[in-house]
């Protein structure tokens, strides 16, 4: 590993509790046992399930009296099925918290096992909108600890999930304050062997999570300033990361930059979002590359409402003569740089379903938060131009 990330380990209690930095994966047991938890259960996905760090996690913790199960019968975009399995895994062995490691999918759906585990309402119940989250049993929701071995999601400080319903093809955001984990243990050294163009699809989630809750209408200055320093630190590491995967102080920087996208979109999100979850949900996307390649389009989608916001935003990433168009240019290199696709049809979209896609857009909890209005037609104007490559 090159770089020297040991002056960036820290404990943070913002918005949750933080053991941030190289080698504190080693802090896991103690986390778990100050979380009152005696027999967690561990939620990955099946690819980390075989890899060291999991097997060196579940031995650590073996190793002083805590028994921990093991669950990873989950996919890419965890669907209802997983979440049923991992609840009834969960009961089955008597589990008292659960520990979500990974990527997205394993993070999403650790967090909803945990909450589901003690409730007796179907899981798409709580789906975020109005005030389903008031229907849960707050009591019976398992602790939860966080391991992200990803930069981009930033799950382990959110306080959703995004699980696939099969039942009608949608993705339906799962909401509850007790969904934040109670300890996060963010760890770089866990990333270092994440494939270049992982990094980069990743890196790119947490950038739109970071400039759509910047570009949220409404007044919230402290998630607005998290996600400007965000994207200073994204603009600035998630290149070094990508070409230099070993840099463990790039990592180390994704990795705070990815916690705050997900601290910051408290605000809002936006039409990346909401385009990007039923396209997940229909085509199985990856979701931080689908939000990449829509990120220019959606951007020229909502000029005439934020394009003073983004030249300030622009000063403050230092690009030369700040203003909206330099910003756009400066998304589509980086863009390039990091090898992300263009147009949706080269991740495996075409025409047939635009208008589908745009009715299910409109009807995402995201929508609500993009700074002009979300309508059927300015959803498909978005795909459109997304598919055929017009800024």
């Amino acid at each position: 590993m090159s770089g020297d990330a040991s002056h960036l380990t820290s404990n943070w209690n913002f918005p949750t509790k933080v053991i941030f930095g190289p080698g504190r994966i080693r802090s896991l047991a103690e986390a778990c046992k100050q979380a009152g938890m005696r027999r967690p259960l561990l939620v990955t996905d099946p690819g980390l399930a075989g890899l060291a760090m999991v097997r060196d996690a579940l031995a650590a913790n073996e190793a002083v009296g805590l028994p921990t199960g093991l669950f990873s019968n989950i996919k890419g975009n965890p669907n209802g099925q997983n979440v049923e399995d991992g609840v009834r895994a969960f009961n089955d062995g008597n589990h008292d918290g659960v520990i979500a490691f990974g990527g997205g999918s394993g993070l999403d759906a650790g967090k909803v096992i945990a909450f589901q585990s003690g409730q007796s309402l179907d899981w798409a119940a709580f789906e975020d909108k109005g005030d389903n989250w008031t229907k849960a049993k707050a009591e019976a929701i398992a602790p939860i600890i966080a391991v992200p071995t990803t930069a981009g999601t930033g799950s382990e400080t959110g306080r959703a999930g995004v699980i696939t319903d099969e039942r009608d093809h949608t993705k339906k955001i799962i909401f509850h304050p007790k969904l934040l984990p109670v300890t996060v243990i963010s760890d770089p050294e866990l990333t270092v062997g994440l494939p270049p163009q992982v990094t980069a699809a990743t890196g790119m989630d947490a950038l739109s999570h970071c400039l759509e809750a910047y570009c949220a209408p409404g007044y919230q200055p402290l998630c607005e300033g998290i996600a400007v320093e965000g994207m200073r630190l994204i603009k600035n590491w998630l290149p070094v990361a990508y070409h230099d995967g070993a840099n463990i102080e790039a990592r180390a920087h994704m990795l705070a930059a990815a916690s705050m996208g997900a601290t910051a979109f408290q605000k809002g999100l936006g039409a990346m979002h909401a385009l990007a979850h039923p396209i997940g949900a229909l085509y199985d996307t990856h979701h931080g590359l689908t939000n990449a390649v829509l990120m220019p389009y959606v951007l020229v989608a909502n000029r005439s409402v934020i394009e003073e916001k983004i030249a300030r935003l622009a000063a403050w990433l230092e690009l030369p003569n700040p203003s909206f168009d330099t910003f756009l240019d400066w998304i589509v290199s980086l863009r390039s740089e990091l090898n992300i696709a263009n147009t949706l049809d080269q991740i495996g979209l075409d025409d047939r379903r635009l208008d589908d896609l745009a009715a299910m857009a409109v009807e995402d909890p995201s929508a609500g938060g993009n700074p002009i209005a979300c309508t059927v037609g300015s959803m498909k104007a978005i795909l459109e131009a997304a598919l055929a490559g017009k800024l």
